[in-house]
């Protein structure tokens, strides 16, 4: 089977890197400091609805790869935003939590059997087992990057860990709700096959949309 990524579906990984990229500055509380109480959490769970999503619509890792690459550019600019270095426990500690729940998804996906994954109370078990492992590696950030994770103020307990419930519970919404987002794009696509196939699409909707984005984010950082 080839691995070449469909031009159309190219155009949605950045799409939807591109949202999934402002939703993580607009979510964060700014870049200066580490995450606070369930933030990280949330974020995961927002996290899963994209990758899920990517995955409905390409069906390969490379999929999920490329959007997080992108996204993981997208957090590298917002950084620049504030005169933040890569080796900033706001900066490496996030993008390193992208690759692993990215990591932590196809894992899930990869075990887990092709018919449960077309149901919902499936889709629901892949969101809670990819969280939860994702959950779980992020404490080894401190060996990736040299900056300790964030813990719960007062203990030494990793915040991704104490607010681990939270993460589970939203995956197992989110990764539903990304199937079906995948799905009704793909659906979409079929109903506007020749717009979906051209040239606009390609090459324009998708990098207008990651442009505006950026924007977003810029806006978002001189406002604050």
């Amino acid at each position: 089977m080839s691995q070449k990524i469909p031009s159309p579906q190219f155009a949605n990984i950045v799409m939807l890197g591109a949202v999934w990229g402002f939703a993580e500055a607009g979510l964060g509380l700014g870049l200066q400091k580490c995450a606070s109480l369930a933030s990280g959490s949330i974020m995961t769970g927002v996290a899963f609805l994209f990758i899920a999503a990517a995955w409905v619509l390409t069906r390969r890792a490379l999929g999920i790869v490329l959007m997080v690459g992108l996204v993981t550019i997208m957090k590298l600019f917002d950084a620049s935003l504030l005169s933040l270095p890569v080796k900033h426990g706001a900066v490496a500690n996030p993008i390193f939590a992208f690759w692993m729940e990215a990591l932590a998804f196809l894992v899930v996906i990869a075990v887990i059997r092709e018919s449960l994954a077309r149901k919902k109370h499936g889709q629901a078990a892949l969101g809670a087992g990819a969280a939860l492992l994702a959950v779980n590696l992020f404490p080894l950030v401190k060996f990736a990057t040299g900056i300790p994770a964030c813990v719960f103020a007062g203990t030494g307990f990793p915040l991704s860990l104490y607010y681990a419930p939270i993460a589970v519970g939203l995956a197992m919404i989110m990764v539903p709700a990304g199937f079906r987002l995948g799905e009704r794009i793909a659906v979409s696509e079929s109903a506007h096959e020749a717009f979906v196939r051209g040239k606009a699409f390609r090459y324009w909707l998708s990098p207008v949309t990651l442009v505006v984005s950026l924007l977003l984010i810029a806006a978002l950082r001189l406002a604050g």
